[in-house]
This record gives structure tokens, C-alpha cells and sequence, in this order.
């Protein structure tokens, strides 16, 4: 089977298509992943936290930044699995690191929140 790049859409077009795809995306998420929810909650929180904390501007960003950064891990984990579970579901080695590397990811994306609120707030309270 052969791409054909020529008839995709373009321009605007395809960017309202993606936009449609994503939240397609970002609704299965919301209804399938136990994860995915408890990490929207943290969004909130976060959003709800930050105005009150009276922080920086930039320290605000980055916060919000690290908490998008594990919900983008958590979405890439999460299509990680996906691919192998379509390609089936008995076990194996290479499945199984698959989907090991994957959770590595939203371990790796949750402990740079960790250090993100820990240095700012580390900032705000003695600096």
C-alpha cells in the first residue's frame, strides 16, 4: 500500500481537522484512563492554586508547563498501549518493556513537577 500525500487537506482545513481529532482524543481519554482524570483534577488544582500562591509570572508557567508535560507523558503512555494491545494481547518481552517504557515516562514526567514546584516554592518561602 502506497501513501498518497496529495489529497490530505491543508492549511486551515487540516488544522481544524487535527483540532477535531484531538479532542476526540482528549474525550476517550477523559472516559477511558483512571490516570488521565486524576491528572486533569491536578491541571485544575493548579490552575486553581497558582493566582492564589501570588507567584511570578514565570514561575506560574512553568508550573502550568510541568503539569501539562506529565498529562502529555500520560497521553503518549497511553497510545503506547494501545499500539500494543492491537497488535495483541498475549504476552511477550518486547511488549511488555514497551509499555514499561512508556509508565517510565509519566514517572519521569511527574518527578520534574515534583522539582518544578519544589525549587519555586523553595524560592517563595526563602528567597
Amino acid at each position: 500500500m502506497k501513501f498518497d500525500n496529495k489529497n490530505k487537506p491543508k492549511g486551515v482545513t487540516r488544522l481544524f481537522l487535527a483540532l477535531g481529532h484531538s479532542l476526540r482524543a482528549f474525550k476517550w481519554l477523559a472516559k477511558n484512563e483512571a490516570a488521565f482524570r486524576q491528572e486533569l483534577i491536578l491541571l485544575l488544582a493548579t490552575i486553581i492554586a497558582l493566582p492564589l500562591l501570588s507567584l511570578s509570572f514565570s514561575d506560574s508557567v512553568v508550573i502550568l508547563c510541568a503539569t501539562l508535560f506529565v498529562m502529555f507523558a500520560e497521553i503518549v503512555n497511553t497510545a503506547i498501549e494501545a499500539v500494543v494491545d492491537r497488535i495483541g494481547l498475549e504476552l511477550h518481552d518486547l511488549s511488555g518493556l514497551a509499555k514499561d517504557l512508556g509508565s517510565a515516562c509519566v514517572t519521569i514526567a511527574i518527578v520534574i513537577l515534583g522539582l518544578v514546584w519544589a525549587a519555586v516554592l523553595y524560592n517563595y518561602f526563602f528567597s
